[in-house]
């Protein structure tokens, strides 16, 4: 037997059981996901798109935790390959570069670590994705403001109803959950759709 969370409640199941509820409640929030979905993720694709067809346009991604691996992960897979080959695409993580990440916590509020990245390198017309789960983040709602101030596009990717980031993005992907794990979870799925429509437009076709 073990432990496990359940609403704010702390119960004890056997471990078949935790993992049934844990995928039925996956399936659940997979369900909801319907056509709302499909809309979002064609426009938050169709500004990628736009902003890499720009000279020097590009696609920036962040996230703090979870939200972090998830900025990387979607770049990797476009400077990569997610399932096709094409040339690589301009996208970048503002997670990974450990000296700028390390100097701006040291030398400036915790709450402008983005800011000040993409006050740095976002320009008019690149598209910002900025994932929150709670869409509370200060750092992530701090990146937003400067990236519109420079005229870029951006696209939220939240949860728990949207908080704060939702309403101030141009598009936002609000996981219908309230869950954090069942949230990054719909996040991932977001982002994987996201790529595919991405690659498939810079993928040359094959007569």
């Amino acid at each position: 037997m073990i432990a496990a969370y359940n609403g704010g409640m702390t119960v004890v199941q056997a471990p078949a059981d935790l993992l049934r509820r844990r995928l039925a409640e996956a399936q659940q929030t997979y369900a909801a996901l319907g056509d709302d979905f499909i809309s979002i993720v064609e426009r938050a694709a169709a500004l990628g798109v736009e902003a890499l067809q720009q000279l020097k346009g590009g696609i920036y991604i962040l996230g703090n935790g979870g939200s972090a691996a998830d900025a990387q992960h979607w770049a990797a897979e476009l400077v990569g390959r997610y399932l096709t080959e094409r040339d690589p695409l301009n996208v970048h993580a503002l997670t990974v570069n450990s000296s700028t990440f390390t100097a701006l916590t040291n030398d400036y509020p915790p709450e402008e670590v983005f800011e000040r990245q993409v006050r740095a390198h976002v320009g008019p017309g690149d598209l910002l994705l900025a994932i929150s789960t709670s869409g509370n983040s200060e750092n992530v709602l701090r990146a937003v403001r400067a990236a519109k101030i420079r005229g870029a596009r951006v696209v939220g990717v939240t949860g728990k109803g949207g908080g704060k980031l939702a309403p101030i993005c141009e598009l936002a992907f609000v996981a219908p959950s309230s869950d954090t794990p069942r949230i990054q979870e719909a996040h991932l799925l977001f982002g994987h759709c996201f790529c595919e429509l991405i690659e498939a437009s810079f993928t040359p076709s094959v007569d």
